[in-house]
């Protein structure tokens, strides 16, 4: 039979009585003790070797790792510039790259040819008239500006360059920087535009070609046509130039 340890006698320091210490109960294995768990940089530290632990960790305690972009497939209808996906991100940064080859403004009046008298009279006969003569369409554009509504003049402009251009990368291009200066919503430059248009531009855009904007120019033509015109001809600008054709006149004759 095995014997039971003895119980260790310890004396008191002031007498000689002999002070019994009770015997520690025994543990069951679940009332152990555990280590303290190590925090995660330690816990890096522990599996790395002396040169890796001694390196500052890569991010804070407080610091949160941002999340992996969820892979997207490009949306169909992302030329409004209200979304996020790769593609649109893209689009960005060639906008940006291409900034240098933009569609250049129209010089002012005074670096155009002087139109001659007959010509300006010409403009009143009718709007076509005035669109097809360079120095009209110049002319037009300063009073479209007097009137903050010059973009329509631009983008009437840009679109008649659009369909001159053969070649399909260059407009792939220029379809995407009228769209971005002058179709969306979040240009300051946007022309009016109804839902009609708007829905079939986003539908051609998928695969641009020389004539993604045909109905929209037309829609912004009629629009100048009706509301600026009339009061192009009556305004300042042309009764001066009127003037000073009639002046001319006198003055050869």
């Amino acid at each position: 039979m095995r014997s039971r340890p003895r119980p260790y006698l310890a004396r008191a320091p002031d007498s000689q009585a002999v002070v019994r210490v009770p015997e520690p109960a025994p543990r069951s294995p679940g009332d152990l003790v555990h280590p303290p768990m190590p925090t995660p940089h330690e816990a890096e530290k522990q599996h790395t070797g002396p040169e890796e632990a001694d390196q500052p960790p890569s991010m804070s305690s407080h610091e949160v790792a941002p999340p992996a972009a969820a892979s997207r497939n490009p949306c169909c209808l992302c030329w409004c510039c209200c979304c996020s996906c790769s593609w649109n991100e893209e689009r960005r940064r060639a906008w940006r790259a291409s900034r240098e080859s933009k569609l250049q403004p129209l010089p002012s009046c005074e670096a155009c040819a002087t139109p001659s008298p007959e010509e300006v009279r010409s403009w009143a006969q009718s709007f076509d008239k005035l669109m097809h003569s360079a120095a009209g369409r110049t002319v037009f554009r300063e009073f479209l500006r007097t009137e903050y509504s010059e973009e329509n003049m631009l983008f009437w402009l840009a679109c008649e360059e659009l369909k001159a251009e053969a070649n399909q990368h260059v407009v792939d291009e220029k379809a995407r920087l009228i769209y971005e200066d002058y179709v969306s919503i979040l240009s300051p430059k946007e022309v009016s535009l109804d839902s009609r248009v708007r829905e079939g531009i986003n539908k051609k855009m998928q695969e641009p070609s020389a004539h993604t904007f045909d109905d929209a120019q037309l829609q912004i033509y009629t629009l100048m046509h009706r509301d600026s015109y009339p009061r192009f001809l009556s305004s300042p600008t042309y009764r001066a130039l009127l003037l000073r054709g009639g002046s001319q006149s006198s003055n050869e004759a």
